[in-house]
């Protein structure tokens, strides 16, 4: 068709027809080489390989999400164990801090026993110097009468 003077009518048409006719030739050569033995075993082998990967896929998704899940499980220990240690700590130091409370305030009551003592005890002396003072006034007014 380059030179489209020098071609009629009907040349062209059956140029259409056998243009026509070799499309459908090569759809049905295609369409028979689809449906051949050779094909479909290479398909089935396509589709093996590919269920093949898909479990595989499968596989190991699942290994991952065990392995996830083994961690998951791993820091919940670690952190229940972790709590249940800080916990101990926290009683621990409550336990200790207690002890020292009532340590402390045991050494507060016997400071205090103590000063009450010496208070009494100087109460004692400034009462004995007073009686003392009195008892020699009233000797000396015995005497001098």
């Amino acid at each position: 068709m380059d030179n489209s003077k020098r071609t009629g009518f009907a040349d062209r048409l059956s140029a259409a027809a056998d243009a026509k006719k070799a499309l459908l030739e090569r759809v049905a050569r295609a369409r028979s080489e689809a449906e051949s033995p050779a094909a479909v075993e290479r398909r089935m082998a396509r589709e093996a390989v590919k269920a093949a990967r898909d479990a595989r896929i499968a596989e190991r998704k699942a290994a991952q999400k065990a392995e996830e899940a083994r961690q998951a499980a791993a820091r919940a220990a670690a952190q229940a164990a972790e709590a249940a240690a800080l916990a101990a700590a926290q009683a621990a130091e409550a336990a200790a801090r207690e002890a020292a409370l009532k340590a402390e305030q045991e050494a507060r009551d016997r400071e205090f026993a103590e000063r009450e003592a010496r208070e009494a005890a100087l109460e004692a002396e400034k009462q004995a110097a007073r009686d003392a003072r009195y008892a020699a006034r009233k000797a000396r007014k015995r005497k001098g009468r």
